[in-house]
């Protein structure tokens, strides 16, 4: 069942007949669009199947959060930890927390967890030496990562998985990803590509904005491009019966929020664009039950939605609305704006959408303003998309100024894909 760099492609049959026949009674049938499908088999669904041979006689330690569930919702630490057949001693934690407790921006320390007793470690903006230290002190041989994505850079839990990649071989740990769907999909890689000077913990290396990846994917990606002068000792459990143009709601599997803002599998259809609105004085819809999906400030009228409408953007409309957040920006406040409403997933560009609303809003609002400390630019990884915005270039100019820097990622991105 194991799945390395090395003879990922070749196991790929053999894996089938396992996850298949591991489905049993129960198994799910996919909704919408994938309807009559048996359910996906994530990564963790396939090692348990097939006893946790691939960790056997090693202390293992999982990079997990809420996301990480079986089909009936168990979390897979309180399925592991009383199975003889795996030996597992610690947990580590990222952004938000194992179990989930901490908002935006904080996590949950180092305790131990009350349902199991493990060690929990928090891995929250540690990264090198100091997390190798963490992964050392840990006593585990093996480190397992498994965490749903939301498919787009600035989202923190690829570049935890990346920090821990590194850490673990700089403490001479195996690391083992298991993996889950992109949940908007594999098609295609969207927008501006990170340029180093931009580095943070909203985008360490240089990959797009939406990077249309698996975290399995990414994991190789991450090793053979960023991480080849140290590369970690890694395998892949990969996924069954995901193909690379499923939403979602075709897995068959059940949505935990990865995040307090990550709701629902269709907030993250439109994240990887309107995520950008964090790096301006607007609302990003955090403090209302549709973040990313209402954005507005106070002063913002029925102008910005019209603007906006009058792209004719694909698969895409937008209402004018009106929303108080509970916390974040304009708190207690009633603010204008609009609500994105995607009709046609397979036609909408949510990076593409996210450039036309800044532009707009720009355009048609006069209190717009980026926030003081240009967070802007770490989010769409240059400083292109403020400065042209500044300049009054339109969307097709801004999407445009990217075009080569994608084209050559989604070359680099095509040789570590693992699903058709």
């Amino acid at each position: 069942m194991t799945l390395s760099r090395r003879g990922l492609l070749a196991a790929g049959g053999a894996m089938g007949a396992l996850a298949t026949t591991a489905a049993g009674p129960g198994a799910a049938v996919a909704a919408g669009h994938g309807a009559g499908r048996a359910r996906v088999r994530t990564g963790f669904d396939r090692l348990a199947a097939d006893g946790y041979r691939l960790l056997a006689g090693e202390k293992v330690g999982i990079v997990t959060n809420p996301t990480g569930i079986t089909p009936d919702v168990r979390h897979i630490v309180d399925v592991m930890h009383p199975d003889d057949r795996v030996n597992l001693t610690a947990v580590f934690g990222p952004e938000h927390g194992f179990r989930g407790t901490a908002q935006a921006g904080g996590s949950e320390g180092r305790y131990d967890d009350p349902a199991t007793g493990l060690p929990v470690y928090d891995t929250y903006l540690k990264s090198g030496r100091p997390l190798a230290d963490i992964f050392t002190a840990s006593g585990v041989d093996t480190v397992v990562f498994d965490i749903q994505d939301a498919g787009a850079r600035f989202y923190t839990y690829i570049w935890t998985l990346y920090d821990c990649m590194e850490a673990a071989a700089l403490a001479g740990k195996r690391f083992v990803v298991l993996d889950r769907p992109n949940p908007v999909t594999g098609r295609a890689a969207l927008g501006p590509v990170l340029d180093p000077a931009f580095a943070s913990f909203v985008g360490r290396r240089e990959i797009s904005q939406a990077h249309g990846m698996t975290v399995a994917e990414l994991a190789l990606l991450f090793n053979a491009e960023f991480l080849a002068d140290r590369p970690v000792d890694l395998e892949v459990v990969r996924m069954s019966g995901w193909r690379r143009s499923d939403f979602f709601d075709a897995t068959g599997l059940p949505w935990v929020p990865p995040s307090p803002n990550m709701p629902t599998p269709e907030t993250a259809v439109v994240y990887s664009g309107t995520c950008l609105f964090e790096g301006t004085n607007l609302s990003e819809g955090r403090g209302t039950t549709r973040p990313f999906e209402l954005l507005g400030a106070e002063g913002v009228d029925h102008r910005w939605a019209a603007a906006a409408n009058a792209l004719d953007l694909p698969g895409v409309a937008f209402r004018e609305a009106y929303f108080a957040p509970t916390f974040s920006k304009f708190q207690g406040k009633t603010v204008g704006g609009v609500q994105v409403h995607v009709q046609d997933r397979e036609a909408f560009d949510p990076v593409r959408t996210g450039i036309a609303l800044l532009v707009t809003a720009r355009r048609t609002w006069s209190g717009f303003a980026w926030r003081a400390d240009n967070a802007i630019d770490r989010l769409s990884g240059n400083t292109r998309v403020r400065t042209m915005i500044d300049a009054g270039a339109d969307t097709d100019e801004v999407v445009g100024a990217w075009a080569a820097d994608l084209a050559a990622f989604r070359k680099v991105r095509k040789e570590h894909l693992l699903y058709r």
